[in-house]
């Protein structure tokens, strides 16, 4: 694994940024403090900020550290899974069980870890943001060229069905930290899926 040297210290990298992202899951970016991170992460404040350039860049680096972890199950379906009923389902299910697994804090720390900041750390924000709506729009996408394609119904609008399974999924995240269980998560995406299947077929 790779190294990083600062001050006469030199720490694991992907040890560190486990840490930092578990310190930012549970207690928000504005809730955690650069004495939380370096007591964490068993590092000292100057090789944290010679590693990372301070809180803001440790805090995107454990963000992208989730995405090819912890958070990495919702990139993998949408990799793997061609069509939007079945890349649906996946992701709802794979949800209930990542957001309520006991070893973290639970939800998502893109969902959860910036709901509400100061202005100064409205930039924050605003990049989990666009990345929330990224997945929204990628799963537009998929939704559409599925409909030209001829593999799902023309009933289905793209933006409209992208859109109710973002606000399911962020919904079951707050749920997770609220202590909502893997079941009562699955029955959520029960009826999600079901809510879909007048006009497509989609098997769990």
């Amino acid at each position: 694994m790779a190294g990083v040297r600062g001050q006469g210290r030199k720490f694991d990298l992907d040890t560190a940024l486990d840490k930092a992202m578990f310190a930012f899951w549970e207690h928000g970016y504005e809730g955690t403090s650069i004495s939380m991170l370096t007591s964490a992460m068993n590092v000292n404040p100057p090789s944290l900020y010679s590693a990372f350039g301070g809180k803001e860049g440790l805090f995107f680096a454990a963000v992208d550290r989730y995405v090819a972890t912890r958070g990495d199950f919702m990139g993998r379906a949408f990799a793997e899974e061609p069509r939007a009923d079945k890349l649906i389902s996946r992701l709802l299910y794979d949800a209930a069980s990542h957001y309520t697994d006991e070893s973290c804090p639970g939800g998502c720390l893109i969902i959860s870890s910036a709901v509400g900041v100061t202005e100064a750390n409205q930039g924050i924000a605003h990049r989990l943001r666009d990345m929330r709506n990224a997945n929204v729009s990628l799963l537009s996408k998929l939704i559409s060229e599925n409909v030209e394609d001829g593999v799902l119904p023309s009933s289905w609008d793209a933006d409209d069905v992208a859109e109710f399974i973002g606000v399911i999924i962020q919904g079951m995240s707050q749920r997770a930290r609220d202590g909502a269980s893997r079941r009562q998560l699955e029955q959520v995406a029960d009826r999600a899926v079901a809510s879909l299947r007048p006009v497509s077929s989609i098997a769990r």
